[in-house]
């Protein structure tokens, strides 16, 4: 990669930090284009070389966040099974994965939660898109489970995987927000339970 391509992909990083951060804080309408670039410490003819509107950093935004959720989520579940392990391990192990996730961008995790709640924006089918993309990493596992017969035949998969998508974006934000005082092990070991179906006292 040249020099220049590394500066603008480093820019990018600056403006999507920006960006998160300031829309997490006050809203999207609030939040104006001359204060994503004096945050992100470059001008302000910067943001629009590298995006056509605010509309567009923040497509962008949500792309660029969600694909790096995917790809962790992705990783978690290929080195699992390098590993030799099950398929419920990899599952545990992209639990984890989310976790660490959420507890490096709560910025833009909070951002994403919200906005995947709302019917009226110009994003709306980019954010069904790469959501789409993260829950998808979590059918494919559910799916070999299945076929491999770790799992029941009963499970239904696309459900699942979006439950347990949600579930640690739910619990992880709940964590950030009210139980900061637990470590990311606590939270991980109490989403295992669930995971393994030991809530209701089984073994």
């Amino acid at each position: 990669m040249d020099s220049s391509s590394t500066r603008r992909r480093a820019t990018r990083a600056k403006l999507y930090e920006a960006a998160v951060t300031l829309i997490a804080e006050q809203g999207f309408s609030a939040t104006t284009v001359d204060e994503i670039a004096e945050r992100a410490g470059v001008a302000k003819g910067t943001v629009y070389y590298n995006f056509k509107s605010k509309t567009e950093l923040f497509e962008e935004l949500l792309r660029h966040g969600v694909s790096l959720l995917t790809a962790s989520l992705r990783t978690a579940a290929e080195e699992t099974a390098a590993a030799g392990g099950s398929r419920v391990a990899a599952l545990d192990a992209m639990i984890r994965a989310g976790l660490v996730f959420i507890d490096r961008y709560p910025a833009f995790t909070q951002l994403y939660v919200a906005e995947l709640w709302r019917t009226n924006r110009a994003w709306n089918s980019t954010l069904l898109v790469v959501r789409q993309e993260a829950v998808a990493v979590v059918e494919g596992v559910l799916r070999e489970g299945v076929e491999a017969g770790e799992l029941s035949e009963e499970i239904d998969v696309q459900l699942t995987a979006a439950a347990l998508v949600g579930m640690v974006l739910v619990a992880a934000l709940d964590w950030k927000a009210f139980q900061s005082e637990r470590s990311l092990d606590d939270v991980h070991a109490a989403l295992s339970l669930l995971l393994h179906g030991r809530v209701g006292g089984g073994r």
